[in-house]
């Protein structure tokens, strides 16, 4: 049996787009029954929300496209998850920075931009919806995150991991 393999989505406070990538990966994950083969989480850089569940906003966005996030609590990122995940992935530099200066030297897997992973797409970074007013900021988070899900889950299938 091959090894399961972990991916960790990262944002600042672990309430609006890691959360998003989590869940949205997470159901991807599910309906191709991949679920033993992949471990999905999701943390923030910042502890501001450790134990709450994603933003209201978040959660009526996603809830309206048929993902559930109810289930998720808001985390901080440890060390030790460089341990535990072979892939880390960042929602925007400001947080793969800061990823990078908690990394040890000997991490081996993959630490970079989730937009790495959208084919086609210009952006580099989600930006982050938490200060925009109305629905249509959740809404592009969960465009660029399902885009983004849809080339991880082809590169994971191309290395062989789902």
């Amino acid at each position: 049996m091959k090894k399961q393999t972990s991916i960790l989505f990262v944002c600042l406070g672990n309430i609006c787009r890691s959360p998003t990538a989590h869940g949205v990966f997470e159901q991807m994950v599910q309906a191709h029954d991949m679920g033993d083969r992949l471990l999905i989480d999701s943390a923030g850089t910042a502890a501001y929300h450790i134990g709450k569940a994603p933003d209201p906003r978040t959660r009526a966005a996603a809830s309206r496209r048929g993902y559930d996030l109810e289930h998720l609590r808001a985390r901080a990122v440890d060390t030790s998850d460089f341990e535990r995940f072979d892939y880390v992935l960042a929602m925007d530099a400001a947080n793969l920075r800061e990823l990078r200066s908690l990394c040890p030297g000997d991490f081996g897997g993959h630490l970079g931009l989730f937009l790495e992973f959208a084919e086609g797409s210009k952006l580099k970074e989600v930006p982050d919806p938490y200060y925009t007013a109305g629905e249509r900021g959740f809404d592009e988070v969960l465009d660029l995150v399902e885009l983004a899900s849809q080339g991880l889950y082809r590169h994971l299938q191309q290395e062989g991991r789902a």
